[in-house]
């Protein structure tokens, strides 16, 4: 019940956000497709030969495979990054945890105990170390991995580019590229809306985990509910044979003992 009414909360949320993140995710691509990129170092890839993935999971167990699937999805992806150098970092509880046991992998940082009452500010704090990493580093690119809300009752691990930003795909017909004229400046006008873009995708990404475990949970938590009602009934059930099979030797025993006394 309780994961019930969070996941009503989480999925109102996530409906209003989708919207707008796609068409800034529209607005951002296809400006920065007009846009000087050689002048922002978050439309073009770093030359470190390094990569980072980011990985989402909860702070809690009790829901299903929500955290074990998005957990060896990224372990999997690993073997796309063949030759590079890749760094993790761990949001919730579960990934931090996982990876810190395991030496072979490269905890760069990591993002907890915020998902009780996360917000807006959690995904502006993420999405700041996110993009200091990818400037300071020079990284080649930066992914999240994450579960993407479906229903409740299904959801689907996903990878996407956080970093660079990809400007959208070039008309064949040179004429149809329309520019704009911005206010106050192109420059001061796309790097804030670069950053926001950043800020709001991570906070869309946040939004879809939060959605997927509530669902998760809510149906790890109904299965367990009519499981342990099925194993209620059996015992239920035993426990009255087991009775009934006593109640019936004590009765053959008096009866035994009396018919012994009168004969």
């Amino acid at each position: 019940m309780v994961s019930s009414a969070k996941l009503r909360k989480a999925e109102r949320s996530l409906l209003q956000a989708r919207p707008y993140s796609d068409k800034m995710m529209e607005v951002v691509s296809s400006l920065a497709l007009r846009a000087d990129s050689k002048s922002r170092p978050l439309l073009n890839p770093g030359e470190s030969g390094r990569v980072e993935i980011v990985i989402v999971t909860g702070d809690r167990g009790l829901c299903g495979g929500f955290n074990s699937s998005v957990l060896r999805f990224a372990i999997a992806s690993l073997d796309k990054f063949s030759g590079k150098k890749v760094d993790l970092f761990a949001v919730g509880k579960k990934a931090r945890d996982f990876f810190k046991r395991r030496l072979e992998f490269n905890v760069r940082d990591d993002y907890v105990g915020f998902w009780r009452e996360f917000g807006l500010r959690d995904a502006t704090t993420l999405a700041g170390k996110l993009t200091k990493s990818y400037l300071e580093s020079s990284l080649d690119a930066t992914y999240l991995v994450y579960n993407e809300f479906k229903s409740a009752l299904m959801q689907r691990v996903v990878m996407e580019q956080l970093l660079p930003i990809v400007p959208a795909e070039e008309p064949e017909d040179d004429e149809s590229v329309v520019d704009y004229l911005y206010e106050p400046s192109e420059e001061a006008l796309l790097d804030k809306l670069l950053k926001q873009h950043v800020e709001f995708q991570v906070y869309r990404t946040m939004l879809e985990s939060f959605a997927s475990e509530q669902g998760a949970r809510m149906t790890a938590m109904e299965a367990a509910t009519d499981n342990a009602q099925e194993m209620i009934n059996t015992l239920t059930i035993q426990y009255h044979r087991a009775r009934q099979a006593s109640i019936t030797r004590e009765l053959i025993e008096i009866v035994s003992g009396a018919d012994a006394l009168a004969g």
